[in-house]
């Protein structure tokens, strides 16, 4: 079993509502390894992850997902590549919106429903 381990984070940058990170995905990383023989992929699930762990540390959530909505994987992200994943939050409705992108190449993107506890959490360590 692999254990979840983030991306190398070349810049970041947020304000209230969106955040912003420019990651190197290496070749080096174990979630390449067996996916697949002949050319290299990097997970859908591990791009989920990422964007759950980064956003929910962003935000101040608890990592605990209720849903995932419009999950869309629309280009493979292959080893030594640099993207930009993109997320906004909507604090009403606990959900983190993402998008993976190089300029006007996408990636991935979805929305991940947090669970009612989260926003509970959340807002009670703001008090």
């Amino acid at each position: 079993m692999i254990k979840s381990a983030l991306p190398e984070i070349l810049a970041q940058h947020s304000n209230e509502d969106e955040s912003c990170w420019r990651i190197f995905v290496s070749a080096e990383l174990d979630y390449f390894k067996g996916h697949f023989e002949e050319q290299a992929v990097l997970p859908g699930v591990t791009q989920l992850d990422w964007a759950i762990q980064l956003g929910c540390q962003a935000f101040g959530y608890e990592p605990t997902v209720a849903t995932l909505e419009v999950l869309k994987f629309q280009q493979l992200m292959l080893p030594d590549t640099e993207v930009e994943l993109f997320i906004s939050h909507n604090a009403a409705k606990s959900k983190l919106t993402f998008s993976y992108r190089d300029g006007d190449k996408r990636f991935a993107s979805g929305r991940i429903a947090l669970a009612l506890a989260s926003a509970t959490c959340n807002k009670d360590s703001q008090s």
